[in-house]
């Protein structure tokens, strides 16, 4: 199956050795720096090392992602063709991995390399779905007088879960996909209609058929993958009244008790990311069975559906147009699929 469109299963490279704390060199973050504007200033690629960065600094990080001015944090050593990245829960004595790097076109050119993690997941199947694309741009808001559209941002998110997914060992066929837009991190990303369904299908006008495409296409992969723990999340962005202020929520079948521990998983981790992180908001979203959605009710695999925000609330927006916060909510999302495989 081609490299762009089947996302495969990655092997961990074996290898272990160790260095010692001095020999990792640390930096101090300053007012207004990002983790891509951090590397920057130390002369390296930031798309080559941003996962690593991240890895080596997690316990460092507020939303997972985002840099606090003052702090110190470690960068990531290169030797040759590895990266290696640290346990930060050992202080003295860190482990350092020698891992696999894989490339794939689909995730575009500054993001494309997936490093091996773990094998948390191998042998695992996701089929993850954004929502709309094609001739549907889906919910539609307004931001700095440029129009923004759902499907864009649901498809950069459902990549970035992807990657994630995949670096945990998982098989990840991605359904809706666009060879153009990799991940991205503008906040207006562009509206374009040249999406396709897995794996080159012409998405239909009709709403109805474009359901049913997708329902069809996910169907037929559970069946072929019969044998495997599969699992299904679909990725949305919702639409409501410019005034009303919504936390993420979920959304799974009434009859599918391993799709609402998937959901429930999800939705627990998202409120204990809440409560560390933003301490004097309480976490609002819920999770709740919505069979008489098409692609709940229709598709066999058990399944999460997921609404990140409204698209015309000026609050939500700040959740969905910064590429940042982009990447917590894929983080978020991958690590409530391990709580939901691995329980508690």
């Amino acid at each position: 199956m081609k490299n762009k469109n089947f996302l495969g299963v990655i092997c961990l490279f074996l290898g272990v050795f160790c260095f010692g704390q001095d020999s990792l060199k640390t930096i101090t973050a300053e007012p207004g720096d990002g983790i891509l504007s951090l590397l920057r200033k130390q002369g390296v690629d930031p798309y080559e090392v941003f996962d690593e960065f991240v890895a080596l600094n997690t316990d460092n990080l507020r939303d997972s992602v985002h840099l606090i001015a003052g702090r110190t944090y470690v960068m990531p050593l290169i030797k040759l063709d590895t990266v290696t990245i640290v346990d930060s829960l050992q202080i003295q004595a860190k482990e350092v991995k020698e891992i696999e790097r894989t490339s794939y076109d689909i995730f575009g050119e500054k993001y494309k390399t997936v490093l091996t993690k773990s094998k948390r997941l191998e042998g695992n199947v996701y089929y993850l779905v954004s929502g709309h694309g094609g001739p549907d741009p889906g919910a539609m808001g307004m931001y700095a007088g440029k129009a923004i559209a759902e499907d864009e941002y649901a498809y950069d998110i459902t990549l970035r879960l992807a990657k994630e997914l995949m670096s945990h060992g998982a098989e990840v066929y991605i359904i809706i996909q666009d060879e153009n837009d990799g991940i991205r991190d503008e906040r207006v990303l562009e509206i374009d209609h040249d999406e396709v369904a897995y794996p080159d299908k012409t998405i239909p006008l009709n709403q109805l058929a474009r359901l049913k495409q997708r329902v069809d296409i996910i169907n037929d992969l559970y069946k072929n993958n019969r044998g495997k723990y599969q699992r299904l999340i679909v990725t949305h962005v919702d639409s409501r009244s410019e005034n009303q202020n919504i936390d993420v929520f979920f959304y799974h079948h009434e009859k599918s008790k391993n799709g609402e521990k998937l959901a429930e998983s999800i939705h627990k981790t998202f409120g204990a990311k809440y409560k560390k992180y933003q301490p004097n908001r309480t976490y609002s979203g819920t999770f709740e069975d919505r069979t008489s959605l098409y692609l709940v009710k229709k598709t066999h695999p058990a399944m999460a559906y997921i609404e990140i925000g409204n698209i015309r609330n000026k609050k939500d927006q700040v959740r969905i147009l910064d590429p940042d916060n982009r990447q917590a909510l894929a983080k978020w999302i991958s690590e409530g699929v391990l709580l939901d495989f691995e329980g508690e």
